[in-house]
């Protein structure tokens, strides 16, 4: 058992009392995910062995790429997702840029929307689509994800956090959340933090079945998005 957080703004406060599993997550939300991911299963894995088709033909070395992360309470976890960029591609690009958007409050505009040359043939496409997240399910079967929650950071990213940033990883990180599907192109690293906040403090299955049914709608969104800056960048 343990005591539920709701908040606004965020303010948060003690309102519930909710049944948790043994690793602290609540036991309906570790249903939702078992049971998304059969689900999913039969229209996933054609579309992930398509994936894979594209990156092996695209570029040389392997199709998976692995990354340590940050995760349910600061634990750290090895990611999957398909590799979008070319083989020991320069990290310290990507450090320093996240870096300057979280000192400065800046909007949270990928890297490779600027035209990141790391990238292999197809790579922007797949992570406009978020293609390139779908082996995270292996991470949510392994419990070590959720379907819904905030994205786990990198150990250069959890550094700069404040205590209170740090709120955030109360629940288990997700492969989609409420900042993914409510963010506008200005949305900023503080936004950010305060939806992930306000997911913490009142996740319930309903919230999770919302953020879900939107994330659809919202990624065809971003790869509308993408498109139009690609071709104001040509």
């Amino acid at each position: 058992m343990k005591e539920c957080l709701e908040g606004q703004s965020g303010q948060l406060g003690l309102i519930a009392v909710a049944r948790t599993s043994r690793s602290g997550c609540p036991v309906w939300k570790r249903c939702l995910d078992i049971i998304g991911v059969l689900l999913g299963l039969p229209v996933v894995l054609p579309v992930m062995l398509l994936v894979a088709l594209v990156v092996r033909v695209a570029s040389k070395g392997p199709v998976f790429f692995r990354q340590q992360r940050i995760g349910y309470r600061g634990k750290p976890f090895t990611v999957w997702k398909f590799r979008t960029m070319h083989v020991n591609a320069d990290q310290k690009l990507h450090q320093e840029y996240v870096s300057k958007l979280i000192s400065e409050n800046l909007p949270l505009t990928k890297l490779d929307m600027k035209g990141d040359k790391r990238l292999i043939p197809f790579g922007g496409a797949l992570r406009s689509s978020c293609l390139d997240e779908l082996p995270q399910l292996f991470n949510v079967v392994r419990g070590e994800m959720s379907l819904v929650g905030p994205r786990p950071c990198m150990a250069y990213e959890y550094e700069q956090l404040l205590p209170w940033h740090k709120q955030r990883f109360n629940t288990p990180p997700g492969m989609t959340g409420l900042w993914q599907v409510k963010r506008s192109a200005g949305t900023n690293f503080l936004e950010m933090m305060q939806m992930d906040l306000q997911y913490v403090a009142n996740r319930t299955l309903w919230v999770d079945l919302a953020i879900l049914a939107e994330t659809v709608p919202a990624v065809f969104t971003q790869l509308k998005n993408s498109r139009l800056r690609k071709r104001l960048r040509g």
